[in-house]
């Protein structure tokens, strides 16, 4: 009799609509939209969508990840990286935060903070050619070779059809000296997505340091003496005609400089080369 009356009540009670069975909350379609925004570029979107899940209720690690990734989108690294270390605090060893952590970080100019979330992030398991490849442009900040052609390898091993590792990589025998095997990298990388942001300066700057035989850099060399190498090298070069050679050897030593080489910015400018 008890079972017979629990059906009678649920009989009686009215049925919820289809869309009120299915429908979510209107802050989690807003935050889920919202990702799905972010990942297609749609920035301001996602924004107007994260104000309207905060305005309905919605809180804590759910949306300040998106926040984190929409401040890292709109190349808002500083916010980004605040975001990133707070989530951190929960979650050491979440591979994802390591990661974009350690690009914001570099991405501000901290390498060395960069180093060190992006060593926590290549020690997880599953770490891919994104985290390793940060990891080689960390290193090349710190002028450390060995460790950066070592990440770029790991980063080649695991996806070698991306065209950023071997640009980056090339960069890094460039600020090397090793002109040639510079030219191969970035070459490869040309191969595989021409439009790689940097790609064609750099692949022209390598091309006229091989045609100018430019000197290499010798072992262990500080940036500030191959750069004023380089600069006393464009100084012969012009002095005898030799633009395309001179070109080269300014460029390089004002790329090579953590601050701007006002005497080789100068000596390219007066050659009237763009810069």
């Amino acid at each position: 009799m008890i079972l017979g009356l629990a059906l009678a009540l649920a009989l009686l009670e009215p049925a919820p609509s289809a869309a009120q069975a299915t429908s979510p909350a209107p802050s989690s379609v807003s935050l889920a939209e919202a990702g799905k925004a972010i990942a297609a570029g749609r920035l301001d979107q996602a924004k107007d969508m994260l104000r309207v899940a905060v305005s309905a209720g919605a809180r804590g690690e759910p949306v300040d990840r998106l926040l984190a990734d929409l401040h890292m989108a709109r190349g808002e690294h500083e916010q980004a990286l605040a975001y990133y270390k707070q989530l951190l605090a929960g979650h050491p060893d979440e591979l994802l935060l390591l990661e974009r952590a350690g690009i914001a970080a570099l991405k501000l100019g901290q390498a060395g903070e960069a180093t060190s979330l992006l060593d926590r992030a290549t020690r997880q398991a599953g770490a891919g050619w994104r985290a390793w490849n940060a990891r080689g442009v960390a290193a090349d900040r710190q002028g450390r070779w060995d460790e950066a052609s070592a990440a770029y390898g790991q980063a080649v091993e695991l996806d070698p059809t991306r065209a950023e590792i071997h640009n980056n990589q090339g960069w890094s025998l460039m600020l090397q000296g090793r002109w040639a095997e510079a030219l191969a990298a970035l070459e490869r990388a040309a191969a595989l997505n021409p439009k790689v942001p940097r790609l064609a300066n750099n692949l022209e700057l390598a091309r006229a340091a091989v045609a100018a035989a430019l000197p290499p850099r010798r072992p262990g060399e500080l940036d500030e003496h191959y750069a004023a190498r380089l600069n006393d090298a464009g100084v012969v070069a012009a002095a005898a005609g030799d633009a395309q050679r001179a070109q080269a050897a300014f460029a390089q030593a004002i790329e090579l400089k953590s601050r701007w080489y006002a005497k080789a910015a100068d000596n390219l400018a007066a050659l009237g080369a763009p810069q």
